[in-house]
């Protein structure tokens, strides 16, 4: 690789991360960067090692990262994670926590850039066949993509592993070898070890004609982004949601390439044509009395007021009661619900002095809010409200002692409601 091929990068930055693990190809690509920099002294080079604690090396391997950067004047960042279990395989579960890695240590004006080379791009490619894709899928990996608020970039999709391995014989470079890359149970491994040589062995370009592939699968779906855009935009609320009414008369391939559009930009992860037929059946067209729900790894489809609707899956607080000693500092809500706090000004009576305070997400018997006649049950008023189903046993009630006070953002009750010689409170919610 030249200089004047990282010159023709697709960004206008010159403020790069490198994802660093010590290996082959990230070790050449930061190796390149740091030529550069050579000849361009206003490059700003930061590298990021992620120690995932798999391997009983991983300690070596963040010494080895730290050694090479300190001899080529690259500041290292080593963050340690924590696999989550989310039913997904090791590889998906050590992704998802190296991304989110980066995305945390990304600066204003940084771009991500990673050392994926045109045998990755081969065996994304055959993974996503595998799986059934359509084209999205086996669109494979972009030179540039969106992310974090930034870029991430590859700029090594045209370069084999082999000539990756001479430019490091060359310059007498050393890296690490991760020994689970010799482990076939693993797709990607399996594909590399055993598959990708036999393949190679009978037509030598076969990596070269897999990019063009999936540089062309790629083309279609940027085409079919620019043609539904706007049918998109305008069966969408301004919340987000997306209108049934305007899927009911599509063929079945518009209706499931609009329903794909709208999952990517929620951010979720492509679902297969069947769990999309799913989706249809079960979900959009499940009995009007119902509230069908279809769980997609961490987050859940929903159907509410004829629309659909992405949302994060929360347990359910229903039961949950939280006693609030001190009102008047922060108070962390369980399930990731965010913090309260309990602020001056407002149209809720503060606390009398020994009232007990606490937080809860039912309330039961008849309840008379402010500003409405008679009285309603909390379902009756969550209805009224607009207030959707998987919102209304996770929603904030304040009580003083067993006395419902408040929904926060919602309502208040007539027995909270402030007195014209009180200084009232709000509530304030931080999701």
């Amino acid at each position: 690789m030249t200089t004047p091929f990282f010159a023709s990068m697709p960004t206008t930055s010159r403020q790069f991360l490198v994802a660093f693990s010590g290996g082959l190809d990230s070790t050449v690509l930061l190796h390149k960067l740091m030529l550069w920099r050579q000849q361009l002294p206003e490059l700003k080079l930061r590298a990021i090692h992620i120690h995932h604690g798999l391997s009983p090396h991983a300690d070596a391997w963040a010494d080895h990262c730290q050694v090479v950067c300190t001899g080529w004047q690259i500041p290292l960042t080593v963050v340690r994670v924590q696999l989550v279990n989310n039913g997904e395989g090791i590889e998906a579960q050590a992704r998802k926590a190296r991304y989110q890695a980066f995305a945390d240590a990304l600066m204003p004006g940084e771009v991500l850039v990673t050392a994926q080379h045109l045998d990755d791009q081969c065996e994304t490619f055959l993974l996503a066949l595998k799986r059934g894709s359509g084209p999205a899928g086996l669109a494979a990996m972009p030179e540039m993509m969106p992310f974090a608020g930034t870029q991430l970039i590859r700029p090594l999709l045209t370069q084999t592993r082999d000539e990756l391995h001479q430019w490091a014989l060359h310059h007498a470079l050393s890296w690490i070898e991760d020994e689970s890359n010799a482990d076939a149970s693993f797709d990607r491994n399996f594909l590399r070890l055993q598959i990708l040589p036999l393949l190679t062995a009978r037509w030598p370009h076969f990596a070269d004609a897999v990019a063009r592939s999936a540089a062309l699968c790629g083309e279609q779906e940027q085409l079919l982004d620019e043609l539904l855009a706007d049918e998109l935009v305008a069966a969408m609320t301004d919340e987000g949601a997306l209108e049934l009414a305007s899927l009911y008369a599509l063929s079945d391939a518009r209706r499931r390439a609009l329903l794909r559009r709208w999952l990517a930009q929620r951010g979720a992860v492509m679902p297969s044509r069947a769990m999309l037929d799913r989706l249809w059946q079960e979900v959009a067209l499940a009995r009007e009395d119902a509230s069908p729900c279809l769980r997609l790894g961490e987050f859940e489809v929903r159907r509410y007021q004829s629309c659909l609707w992405w949302i994060h899956a929360t347990e359910s607080q229903r039961d949950t009661q939280l006693p609030w000693l001190a009102p008047f500092n922060p108070l962390r809500l369980p399930a990731g619900l965010g913090e309260l706090s309990l602020l001056t000004g407002g149209e809720i009576r503060p606390p009398s002095v020994g009232e007990a305070v606490s937080i809860r997400f039912q309330a039961p018997g008849m309840l008379h809010i402010v500003g409405r006649s008679g009285g309603r049950k909390l379902k009756k008023i969550w209805q009224e409200l607009g207030v959707a189903p998987w919102r209304r046993d996770t929603t904030p009630l304040l009580f003083y002692g067993e006395t419902l006070i408040a929904a926060v953002e919602l309502f208040v009750t007539r027995e909270g409601a402030k007195s014209a010689e009180q200084t009232g409170v709000h509530l304030e919610w931080r999701r």
